[in-house]
């Protein structure tokens, strides 16, 4: 398969943000986000084996642990990629898959935690999300949302309620978007959303949902790779 980078670090996103992760990003994208802060990985990267793979993951993190399945959009090689994810569930990993559910997701073993970013409109990739895919979400899954504007977030708070996904998974985030080429200052000023107006409209339309910073532009420049 094409491999971008594996690497370790703290989670930044989801509800094992902060815990130690290995991060294993795939080549490749058909989408085009706005605000992508991972265009480096759309092209180039090199070829890795599957134990190749496994061999760099283990050299990282030898007691198992977090590993996160990254992209571009790793479903993209789900040839490969699918049975890395169960080498890796069986070597006692806990394994978090990030798509944007454009591709099918019915083959994803279930005991990985699907990480699904619904593209809002300002993402300039609308209505990209396969709503088949929400039949294969289960309880250990999250579904998240970017947000730019108030348009974006309108839609997330419909989408979340119409589809009812507080019964379909574990949590619901609310993320803002970051400035792609966000770079010197760690706050919140590279976002396209403050989030103190982000979490103003939440809690005055009680959705159920949480907000989710990504702590690792915080910790560090924003515009720092494999963090």
């Amino acid at each position: 398969m094409q491999i971008t980078e594996i690497y370790r670090s703290l989670q930044g996103e989801s509800t094992y943000a902060g815990l130690p992760c290995v991060f294993v990003r795939l080549t490749g994208c058909n989408l085009r986000c706005s605000w992508c802060d991972s265009e480096y990985a759309f092209y180039g990267g090199h070829k890795m084996t599957s134990d190749e793979v496994m061999d760099e993951v283990w050299r990282l993190s030898p007691s198992a642990g977090l590993v996160e399945i990254t992209g571009g959009e790793p479903m993209l090689q789900e040839r490969e990629l699918v049975p890395l994810m169960q080498r890796l569930l069986n070597g006692g990993y806990t394994v978090m898959l990030e798509t944007s559910g454009e591709r099918p997701l019915a083959r994803v073993p279930r005991e990985v935690i699907k990480i699904v970013d619904v593209k809002c409109p300002n993402s300039g990739e609308p209505d990209t999300f396969h709503y088949e895919n929400l039949e294969a979400l289960g309880p250990r899954d999250e579904v998240k949302f970017v947000l730019s504007d108030r348009v974006d977030y309108e839609f997330a708070r419909d989408f979340v309620v119409r589809h009812g996904l507080t019964r379909r998974v574990n949590a619901v985030l609310f993320s803002p978007a970051f400035e792609k080429n966000a770079r010197g200052a760690r706050d919140a000023s590279h976002c396209l959303l403050d989030p103190q107006e982000l979490s103003g409209w939440m809690l005055s339309d009680n959705v159920p949902a949480r907000l989710g910073l990504q702590i690792h532009k915080f910790i560090w420049d924003p515009a720092k790779k494999a963090v």
